[in-house]
């Protein structure tokens, strides 16, 4: 009874066993990289908005156009440089969602 119940369940666990290991091979294959190398497609280097032109602001930013950048720059150069992001919502159209939008890419230094 035994060799029946192998017989017909052979070609099934033989099915399993190389799902699980197509499966674990790349799981297997990005641990292994170093932490620098994981994230490296995540990371983005921070835009500083006390030294970025309107250009890059309106490339790199989400929610930022050409003349949301421009108005920056223009407040920028109006008031100073500003001494925290949550600065940039004093510029007219700017608001906390698009801070929330650039959470991590924006830098006042």
């Amino acid at each position: 009874m035994e060799a029946a119940f192998v017989k017909t369940f052979r070609p099934l666990i033989a099915l399993i066993t190389l799902v699980l290991a197509l499966v674990a091979t790349p799981v297997a294959a990005y641990e292994s990289k170093p932490v620098a190398e994981q994230g490296q497609a995540l990371t983005q280097p921070k835009i500083n908005i006390n030294t970025a032109d309107a250009e890059t602001l309106a490339s790199q930013l989400k929610g930022i156009g050409q003349s949301r950048a421009e108005a920056i720059v223009a407040y920028r150069e109006a008031h100073g440089p500003f001494t925290s992001v949550d600065d940039l919502t004093a510029v007219r159209g700017i608001g906390q969602r698009t801070l929330e939008q650039n959470e991590g890419l924006l830098s006042v230094e």
